[in-house]
């Protein structure tokens, strides 16, 4: 061992330090692993506040506009049977404003608020637009021009 450190001498100010030995290599490797989730969540949190992005596996929203709450209660109810979200909430009436052909219209809508992985967000919006359009009388072909499909 004498030959290595003729070999590679360390500093003068190192010299007084004794080296690592292996309990001080344990103890730095379980910190490492214990941290790195705490690490790996504060820099996915980093590059979606620099970038403006989402990174699968984070958590988003979804608003889904339903006529009357009980095409609301089905709607939710699918969803989570697909396990397609993590929780749906029922907001209770609303009115909304929009245009429709050029003049202002008002109505009352029940807010869903999806909560799911944003990796999810493309599934729960093809579901929703298939199962809504398909299975809910009220939802005509003005409405389907109305919300862009």
């Amino acid at each position: 061992m004498e030959w290595l450190s003729q070999r590679c001498p360390l500093p003068s100010a190192a010299q007084g330090w004794p080296r690592p030995g292996r309990g001080t290599l344990l103890l730095v490797l379980t910190l490492a692993v214990l941290m790195y989730p705490l690490l790996r969540g504060l820099a996915l949190q980093l590059h979606s506040a620099l970038t403006g992005s989402y990174i699968p596996g984070t958590s988003s929203m979804a608003f889904i506009n339903c006529l009357n709450e009980q095409i609301a209660k089905d709607i939710a109810r699918a969803i989570m049977d697909k396990k397609l979200a993590a929780q749906v909430n029922i907001l209770p009436k609303s009115s909304a404003l929009y245009f429709w052909k050029g003049e202002l219209e008002e109505s009352t809508e029940i807010l869903l608020i999806v909560k799911t992985r944003t990796s999810k967000i493309g599934e729960l919006s093809n579901y929703v637009s298939k199962t809504t359009f398909s299975t809910h009388p009220w939802v005509s072909r003005s409405h389907k021009h109305r919300y862009g499909q």
